[in-house]
């Protein structure tokens, strides 16, 4: 048995700042020697999303969806201050010249800090998107693996 602090965050948000704060305080936590578990469900899953054009067979509700959301994290929007793509690009140049790490950054550190990154399932289904649409080396489970997970987390987020 494992005397291991756990973290799990549920990353629902699809916006940029909001996934940065996620993956801000999962590297934190895993850096603190915490087993850290981040679920992405909904619009969230586009933070896992591969940036280029992967060609798989859906239907046309699941091909609109896939041509909706942004692909990859670099495409995600603000919360606020969206201003028609203006904000992303500002806070990123602001981000650049304080020499902060970028969202995409961000994701392939909890990669290398082994953080889990878990894919729903379930969302998956219903918005059409693919394995092979997605980043290598996550997991993909459901919500009940969310929750045995979470059942022992000393910190449990919904972001």
């Amino acid at each position: 048995m494992t005397n291991k602090k756990k973290t799990t965050i549920v990353l629902f948000s699809g916006d940029y700042d909001k996934a940065m704060a996620a993956y801000i305080i999962a590297n934190g936590a895993a850096a603190y020697d915490h087993e850290v578990t981040i679920f992405h469900t909904f619009w969230g899953l586009n933070a896992l999303r591969k940036d280029e054009n992967i060609e798989v067979k859906k239907g046309f509700m699941e091909k609109m969806f896939g041509k909706m959301m942004p692909r990859g994290a670099e495409k995600m929007g603000l919360s606020k201050m969206h201003f028609a793509g203006m904000g992303p690009k500002m806070i990123k140049s602001v981000m650049k010249k304080h020499n902060a790490m970028s969202l995409p950054s961000l994701i392939e550190m909890a990669q290398e800090q082994e953080i889990k990154l878990v894919a729903c399932t379930m969302t998956m289904d219903l918005l059409g998107l693919q394995k092979e649409e997605l980043l290598n080396d996550i997991e993909y489970a459901g919500v009940a693996a969310y929750l045995g997970d979470a059942e022992d987390g000393n910190v449990n987020l919904f972001i």
